[in-house]
C-alpha cells in the first residue's frame, strides 16, 4: 500500500483479506473469545469471524500509516464469515500539524463481497513526523 506522509485530508486507502478458520482459532486462542459461533462450523462449514479480528483490517491500515489510535468507535452490522473477502477502506478526514505530529481523525468502512457494510467506525490519532512511536502518550 502506498501511503503518503504528511497524511492529507481525503487521502484513502484500502486493505482486502479473507479470514480462515485457522485466523479464528489463533484469535480466539489469544484473546480468549471462544464461543461457539467461532469454533463449531455452521451448516457450510463457516465460523464467524470475532468482530474484533475484523477490526484489524483497519488495525493494518493504521500500521502502515504510522498512525497511533487514540480513540477508535466501532459499530458491527452483520457477521463475517470465513471465506469471505471483506474490503476496509480508510480515509483521512482531518489534520492539524503540530511541531512534532499530525492530529489526524480518519473514518473506514468494511465491507463484504456483496458489498453490505460489516463494520465502520472512526479513528482519532496521531502520526508523529519522526517516524516513531514515541515512548509517550500525552495529548
Amino acid at each position: 500500500m502506498d501511503v503518503s506522509l504528511p497524511p492529507t485530508e481525503g487521502d484513502e486507502y484500502t486493505y482486502e483479506r479473507t479470514f480462515d478458520p485457522e485466523d479464528v482459532r489463533a484469535f480466539g486462542e489469544l484473546s480468549g473469545d471462544q464461543q461457539a459461533i467461532h469454533t463449531d462450523p455452521d451448516e457450510d462449514g463457516r465460523l464467524i469471524v470475532q468482530g474484533l479480528l475484523t477490526a484489524t483490517l483497519p488495525t493494518k491500515i493504521g500500521g502502515d500509516m504510522s498512525y497511533i489510535a487514540r480513540i477508535v468507535e466501532l459499530e458491527f452490522y452483520r457477521p463475517v464469515f470465513t471465506g469471505e473477502t471483506i474490503a476496509c477502506t480508510m480515509v483521512v478526514e482531518s489534520v492539524a500539524e503540530t511541531d512534532d505530529r499530525y492530529e489526524v481523525e480518519c473514518s473506514g468502512i468494511c465491507t463484504n463481497e456483496a458489498d453490505e457494510v460489516v463494520m465502520d467506525g472512526t479513528f482519532d490519532g496521531i502520526v508523529r513526523k519522526d517516524g516513531t512511536d514515541g515512548d509517550d502518550h500525552e495529548r
